[in-house]
């Protein structure tokens, strides 16, 4: 008679051994790990094992088979699939802890933890608001680790073999990049904190609302933002057909033209000063300043080409400017991102909008703003279209690269 043959868990409670178990660990060891699958080889050592046990007469440990499994890995000169199965012992180890964020936590406030201090330059660790939120990651990171990902997938980003970013908001149901309807937002209202938010009846109303858009999103999601400056163009027409329709009551239609493109010009300046200065100073509900990205973009032939261009000259003559830190001192902003579209008019190939693009390689060279897409690039691979890039994240090539596709 075959004498039934148990398992003591690491609970000290027992269970019926069954090699079919440690056969499939092995495997995930060798799919997952080393990449050497050998089905044969993870049979053999689960029979051996089964063999060993039975003639010990003993009911073995979950962590005596363990360091079987290694050993005869060992001896079978699976070296690397060993390495991955320790791996793996190690991250299901890991997530057996009731607790694993008590240090990483302390150090946070101790400010001992730089590598999550430090994680995003565009956070203030020091802050009450940004602390809340790190810690916040860390408790929702090892959750994540323990209960969500998959433990193969923790070992491998813990090797370096990939990196799962954002690991921190994996566990919610959280937005991490978004591109922003303002088109919508803007011509037929939006609500922000439960009140209606009609449509800006001017240039620096739309600024100003384009701005409250970007800090309520980007306190509900992880991640960047993106706008086009297509969508506040019309807002520039609507500043000077106001002005205008103001001066013709009393002026001629010549000198309420100029009057009234005078003030649009105004407007233009202080509405896009509005955007930079709030996008840079605003802190979000995590504490950090919204990761916006600003479309720069020239459409011919639409009916507000012109605004549009107005806008794009204006946004990169006030990049160049810069902006004062603490200190006095001229700096770049890091937000928001500017991302310039590259076409036919305006590649330096004799177009008519040449000069902004000539403007935007002199604010390379002292802001290492704008990047830059290839209308005809993005056209033949998007059936024809282009559009903004999600979020913040853009592809980094030599301007030159582009200028001349």
């Amino acid at each position: 008679m075959v004498k039934k043959l148990n398992v003591i868990k690491r609970d000290n409670s027992i269970a019926e051994f069954d090699k079919d178990k440690i056969k499939e660990a092995i495997l995930k060891a060798m799919k997952y790990g080393s990449g050497i699958y050998e089905e044969d080889v993870a049979k053999k050592i689960s029979d051996n094992i089964e063999i060993n046990c039975l003639e010990n007469q003993s009911s073995p440990t979950v962590c005596q088979i363990e360091n079987m499994v290694y050993e005869k890995l060992i001896r079978y000169r699976h070296e690397l699939t060993a390495k991955a199965y320790e791996g793996y012992r190690a991250v299901q180890s890991f997530k057996r802890e009731i607790n694993t964020t008590d240090d990483s936590i302390i150090g946070l406030l101790d400010k001992s933890n730089e590598d999550v201090l430090n994680e995003n330059s565009n956070k203030n660790g020091v802050l009450a608001s940004t602390q809340r939120d790190l810690v916040a990651g860390e408790v929702s990171k090892d959750i994540a680790r323990r209960k969500t990902i998959p433990a193969h997938i923790v070992h491998a980003h813990d090797e370096g073999v990939l990196h799962y970013h954002d690991m921190d908001y994996a566990m919610q149901p959280i937005h991490n990049c978004m591109l922003i309807n303002l088109e919508d937002m803007l011509n037929n209202g939006t609500v922000i904190n439960n009140k209606l938010v009609e449509s800006p009846k001017s240039f620096s109303t739309a600024c100003t609302i384009v701005t409250q858009i970007i800090a309520q999103i980007a306190s509900g999601q992880y991640g960047g933002n993106s706008i086009t400056i297509k969508h506040i163009a019309p807002f520039l027409r609507v500043s000077y057909e106001k002005y205008f329709n103001k001066y013709i009551k009393k002026y001629s239609k010549e000198v309420s033209n100029e009057l009234a493109e005078d003030r649009m010009l105004e407007e233009l300046k202080s509405g896009i000063q509005t955007i930079r200065y709030q996008l840079s100073t605003l802190h979000t509900s995590n504490g950090q300043s919204p990761f916006s990205t600003i479309y720069l973009e020239i459409e011919e032939g639409n009916e507000y080409e012109r605004e549009m261009a107005l806008i794009c000259e204006e946004m990169i003559k006030q990049r160049l400017e810069g902006m004062k830190n603490y200190k006095g001192q001229v700096i770049g902003e890091e937000f928001p991102k500017l991302v310039y579209l590259l076409d036919e008019h305006n590649c330096l190939e004799g177009g008519k909008y040449d000069y902004i693009t000539r403007l935007c390689a002199v604010c390379n060279t002292k802001r290492l703003v704008p990047d830059y897409q290839s209308a005809k690039i993005m056209r033949q691979n998007y059936e024809g279209n282009t559009f903004p890039p999600m979020g913040r994240y853009t592809a980094h090539v030599k301007p030159c690269e582009l200028l001349c596709a």
